[in-house]
């Protein structure tokens, strides 16, 4: 049991809950953006629903490969996220700092691949004006793309914090991880929505 986990056993009443991790601000912010990606999400399946042969024509041209490795790429970056946190509460501070690097070049590896397959389908002609289904892609995936760079900010704070001996709040390392498995989650459902779902 580490430092942090026994002072949390400690403080914490007899039957108690453990304390949710990182900040309360943070669950909100993530609880508000899975709510507005999942209003996003019904309003592609009822479009959907309402032109399927049209949306599924316009799915053949998806790179299947490229949004499997940009998948496997963000579930890698979560692991390393993931790892940087019981790291951070071990107080392994420099294991933690290189999980965090290791998960944000992951991530500036997603936008690159994301980049190379817009300007491929942009180049293809198939642009925001292609019909509805690319419509959702562009909006769907750059609406992504925003929060994983906003991500990428948020662990750069993470990072700040693990270089400074003086600050190192778990509860920062914890945030950042929360906000960055909610990026992946949200892009598990968007691949699933976008690439696979027939």
């Amino acid at each position: 049991m580490t430092d942090i986990d026994r002072s949390v056993t400690e403080t914490a009443p007899a039957g108690a809950r453990p304390p949710l991790p990182g900040d309360g601000h943070m669950w909100v912010m993530v609880l508000g953006d899975l709510l507005i990606f999942g209003a996003y999400f019904v309003i592609f399946m009822v479009h959907r629903a309402m032109a399927p042969d049209e949306f599924l024509a316009a799915q053949q041209h998806l790179n299947l490969d490229l949004g499997t490795l940009n998948t496997l790429v963000l579930l890698a970056s979560s692991w390393f996220v993931a790892r940087s946190v019981h790291a951070a509460r071990a107080g392994t501070y420099e294991r933690a700092l290189r999980l965090v690097y290791a998960g944000a070049a992951c991530g500036v590896l997603f936008m690159m691949i994301k980049a190379f397959e817009w300007f491929a389908e942009a180049g293809a002609g198939r642009t925001l004006s292609s019909g509805e289904f690319f419509t959702f892609y562009y909006m769907l995936t750059g609406v992504h793309l925003f929060h994983v760079a906003l991500g990428l900010l948020i662990l750069g704070v993470v990072v700040r914090e693990l270089r400074s001996p003086r600050r190192r709040r778990i509860s920062v390392t914890e945030s950042g991880a929360i906000y960055w498995h909610m990026v992946d989650l949200l892009w598990i459902v968007i691949f699933g929505l976008l690439y696979v779902m027939r």
